[in-house]
């Protein structure tokens, strides 16, 4: 795991250590990153470039950051939207030019000059359904299914369906969509016109989706972040090497205290992967999951969101 750094984002909160943190694998020293970041920054998205190393984006509710040299220094890159959280980064695998960002209010921003200029794509929107605390973004088709009812701080049991986490595609099947939510992880075939259930309950007992992730090596192995609840006191790190269709708990002998959050797989070596959980763990894997290290982030670290490795 010689150069690889790790990064980890939380959230900044009244009497809670938050922002972005970095070790190299392997060190168990966290070092948190500051300079050109604002003080109240909540980290939510992180990318390492994938054949660059040394430029990392960061997303937060202050926007899109870029560092070119592993976090030491930031600056912000601007948006047409100032308000705008940034939930996920995306680095083209073939034009690394070429950069997507999410965010909330739901949009979809376009950058292809390396993050300097971007635009935002028509027709990425969502309705607000129901009244909860963030924004709907997830499927409505078969939130009437018994089983995929779910309410928490609203007044429909479509909810769950609604509380969308995750989504990846795959070259391995081109046209489909693989997304986690709450209720689980589901598929469509013909870019988002349908959805099917992919049952991960058949295999995990934890089926609370917060993250799913296609390997850079292997477009048929997925990883996917399971736990009880968006709050609990359990989670594990998932793996398919079949296009999702079979899934096995990777994590061996791992044990998360809270929500298994995010996951982070490195562009070169398909034997790192790194996970974290809400609260701060962080565990990490440099030989294909056969043995696995913890480094729990500082005292302080209350809700993480995201991990990257490079």
């Amino acid at each position: 795991m010689t150069n690889t750094h790790v990064y980890v984002g939380s959230a900044r909160t009244s009497g809670t250590l938050g922002g972005i943190f970095r070790r190299a694998a392997g060190n168990g020293h966290w070092e948190q990153l500051t300079k050109g970041l604002p003080e109240a920054v909540n980290v939510q998205a992180i990318t390492v470039h994938p054949t660059n190393p040394d430029v990392v984006y960061l997303g937060g509710n202050r926007g899109l950051y870029r560092s070119t040299d592993r976090g030491e220094r930031w600056e912000r890159l601007g948006f047409s939207d100032e308000r705008a959280e940034v939930w996920s980064v995306l680095v083209h695998p073939s034009n690394p030019r070429t950069l997507y960002a999410g965010t909330s209010p739901v949009g979809v921003y376009r950058s292809d000059d390396d993050g300097q200029t971007w635009r935002k794509l028509p027709g990425a929107t969502a309705p607000d359904r129901i009244k909860m605390s963030f924004a709907c973004r997830g499927l409505l088709e078969m939130a009437d299914r018994p089983h995929l009812k779910s309410r928490i701080q609203s007044d429909s049991d479509a909810e769950g369906m609604l509380d969308g986490h995750a989504l990846c595609v795959s070259s391995a099947s081109p046209g489909t969509v693989f997304l986690a939510v709450r209720m689980g992880l589901f598929r469509s075939a013909d870019r988002g016109a349908s959805w099917q259930d992919m049952e991960v309950g058949r295999f995990s007992p934890l089926t609370y989706g917060r993250d799913i992730r296609i390997s850079p090596q292997d477009p048929r192995v997925f990883y996917a972040c399971l736990s009880p609840a968006a709050r609990s006191e359990d989670g594990s790190l998932y793996r398919s090497a079949d296009l999702g269709q079979t899934w096995t708990r990777f994590d061996h002998g791992v044990k998360a205290n809270s929500t298994m959050m995010a996951v982070a797989l490195h562009h070169r070596d398909p034997d790192q992967v790194f996970c974290v959980s809400r609260t701060g763990q962080v565990f990490g894997t440099g030989d294909a999951g056969r043995t696995w290290r913890e480094d729990a982030l500082p005292a302080g670290v209350k809700d993480v969101y995201a991990v990257a490795c490079g």
